[in-house]
């Protein structure tokens, strides 16, 4: 693509989180024109209305799905949840590229979707060609696909850590386990009573213990990397914040691994990589090092176990984790410059 083409873009789910995330970042795109955002519940509505904090945008109003005209969209960015994004996308032209935030097409085993998601697959002919939308690991289909299925925020945080680890063989396949925390805006923005103000904060949780749906995704692909089946201990923690997701991988090492080899094996890893920092020895990653940005910092350090080392990665859920990881694959699969609107630094403090 040229730098002055434009690329007419669509959101689906446009008044939820990721959604409205990714409008803010797409505002900022100069290849990008929003032509139409679609939210059911709010149709006919200013975004402004929903959000006050766009005021300041010239956006389409809210509308349904049926109301836009698909032939006039080359891309649609899908922010709605699982179980529905995979209809509302089979119902899109071919000619119209997509770029879904939902977990419904990042499982490429669909009897692992029926299980983990509560039901079949409403789409499988689309989820058999969707490339799943890691950026860092899978440019090269990222930049041919049609589909592109953004991670989850968990597993982007854990995969980015820990899948050149697994490449590179320097950890063990079995015993890896994740101790993960996420904020408030991770559940969405509908009504739930354990992230009311009152219940999440000054508290901390877990949730989905043993059953968290990100699990699957995490060994899919661990499990291509290391070239057999993996089963990860990962327990998630709501945390009394808004944004940020900190994940603390415990790993065994191969015979003769040190921390050492998975520090430099990471900086090799993602030394052409814009958005992953992999930190100085001793430096701890940290949520307020990340917040409101698309990097992901990575942390190794010994453990006292003999045998295992810690490997800690921190992103922003919301952008690293959904919309900024999205507009990154945008980025590619058009021929853009990676980092284009993605260029903000971390808000600190």
């Amino acid at each position: 693509m040229t730098s002055t083409q434009t690329i007419r873009a669509a959101v689906l789910g446009a008044s939820g989180y990721t959604g409205a995330d990714l409008i803010r970042l797409a505002a900022r795109h100069p290849n990008i024109e929003i032509t139409a955002l679609v939210a059911k519940a709010h149709a006919g509505q200013p975004l402004a209305k929903v959000y006050p904090h766009f005021a300041s945008l010239d956006l389409p109003a809210l509308v349904t799905a049926d109301e836009v005209d698909w032939d006039q969209v080359d891309v649609a960015f899908c922010g709605l949840p699982h179980g529905t994004a995979h209809s509302e996308i089979a119902k899109l032209p071919e000619s119209t590229k997509v770029i879904d935030m939902s977990a419904d097409f990042r499982l490429r085993d669909l009897d692992t979707y029926a299980q983990w998601y509560g039901g079949e697959h409403g789409a499988p002919k689309l989820a058999s060609g969707a490339v799943y939308g890691l950026t860092e690991h899978y440019r090269d289909d990222i930049e041919k696909a049609r589909l592109v299925a953004c991670p989850g925020c968990y597993p982007t945080a854990v995969l980015l850590a820990l899948l050149p680890l697994a490449k590179s063989s320097l950890v063990a396949p079995n015993g890896v386990i994740v101790d993960a925390k996420s904020g408030a805006s991770g559940a969405g923005r509908s009504l739930k009573q354990n992230i009311l103000f009152s219940e999440v904060g000054e508290g901390l949780s877990p949730y989905g213990v043993g059953t968290h749906r990100h699990v699957p995704e995490i060994e899919q692909e661990l499990g291509q990397a290391f070239q057999q089946s993996v089963v990860v201990n990962f327990t998630p923690h709501l945390v009394p914040m808004t944004r940020g997701e900190l994940c603390t991988c415990y790993v065994p090492l191969t015979n003769g691994a040190s921390a050492e080899n998975l520090h430099e094996a990471l900086l090799a890893a993602y030394a052409d990589s814009p958005f992953v920092r992999v930190a100085e020895q001793g430096t701890i990653p940290a949520t307020q090092h990340v917040r409101g940005s698309n990097y992901c910092h990575i942390g190794v350090f010994a453990d006292r176990i003999p045998g295992r080392a810690i490997v800690i990665s921190t992103i922003d859920n919301l952008v690293k984790g959904s919309a900024g990881q999205a507009l990154q694959n945008f980025n590619v699969m058009f021929g853009f410059d990676e980092t284009t609107a993605l260029e903000q630094l971390p808000l600190f403090p």
